[in-house]
C-alpha cells in the first residue's frame, strides 16, 4: 500500500499537469490513463470515446481559444480557476478551465477493477470523519443522486476534515479552498449511453466497481 500511495503521489503530480506546457503555450488534452475498453461493462468504449474525445476535448479547445494571448495563458488551470471564479466577464474561461480540470481529475478517480473499500490511512480518516465507510457511501450516493441537472459529487478535505459535497455544472471545490480527493461526474453525458435515466445505478457501479482508492489515498497524503 505504501508503494501504491507513493506511485499515485508521483502520478498525480504528472497527471494533473500533463496538459500543461511551458508558459504561453496551449493546454493539451491529457490521454486517458487506461484503454477505452478498460472500464467495461460499467462504462463502455462508446461512452469514453464520446466523453473524452468529444466533450473533454471541446472544453480544452474552447479554453485555449479564450485565453490565447491573454495574461491567463501563462497560468495553470488551478490558478485560472481560482483567479476568475465569480467574475461574470470571465464565465466562459472559468467554465472551460474548470471542466477541463474536473475531467482530468475524474479519469484518474477510476481504474479497471476498482471500487470496494479503501484501506490504511484513508480508511481510518473516513471512519473518523464520517463514522463509518458505509456512512460515507450513503452521503456520496445522496450527493450524486440529488445534484439537480448537471454537476459533480466530491469527497474533499476541508480544513483538515473530510466532507462530501456537490457542485453544479462546472463548479469546483478549489474555489472554496477545499482539496478535491475524489469526484464523480453526474452530467448526463457521463452515463446516459450506458445507464439512460438510471443515475443511481451508475453511482452504485462507480463506488463498487470503479473508484481508484489508491489515487484518492495519494491525494489525501499529498494534501
Amino acid at each position: 500500500m505504501i508503494e501504491d500511495v507513493k506511485f499515485y503521489q508521483d502520478y498525480l503530480k504528472q497527471a494533473l499537469k500533463r496538459g500543461y506546457q511551458e508558459q504561453q503555450m496551449a493546454y493539451t488534452l491529457p490521454a486517458l490513463p487506461y484503454d477505452y475498453t478498460a472500464l467495461e461493462p460499467c462504462i463502455t468504449k462508446s461512452t469514453l470515446e464520446f466523453h473524452h474525445d468529444k466533450h473533454h476535448a471541446a472544453y480544452v479547445n474552447n479554453y485555449n481559444g479564450l485565453v490565447k494571448d491573454t495574461e491567463l495563458d501563462a497560468l495553470s488551470l488551478e490558478e485560472v480557476i481560482v483567479k476568475v471564479a465569480g467574475d461574470a466577464s470571465k464565465a466562459g474561461v472559468f467554465n472551460n478551465a474548470a471542466q477541463s480540470w474536473n475531467h482530468s481529475f475524474y479519469w484518474n478517480c477510476m481504474k479497471p477493477g476498482g471500487g470496494g473499500a479503501p484501506t490504511g490511512a484513508l480508511a481510518a480518516k473516513i471512519n473518523a470523519d464520517f463514522g463509518s465507510f458505509e456512512k460515507f457511501v450513503e452521503a456520496f450516493k445522496t450527493a450524486g443522486a440529488t445534484q439537480f441537472g448537471s454537476g459533480w459529487a466530491w469527497l474533499v478535505l476541508d480544513k483538515g476534515t473530510l466532507k462530501v459535497t456537490k457542485t453544479g455544472n462546472a463548479d469546483n471545490p478549489l474555489t472554496a479552498g477545499q482539496v478535491p480527493l475524489l469526484t464523480m461526474d453526474v452530467w448526463e453525458h457521463a452515463y446516459y449511453l450506458d445507464y439512460q435515466n438510471r443515475r443511481p445505478d451508475y453511482i452504485s457501479d462507480f463506488l463498487t466497481k470503479l473508484v481508484n482508492w489508491d489515487f484518492v489515498a495519494a491525494n489525501l497524503a499529498a494534501a
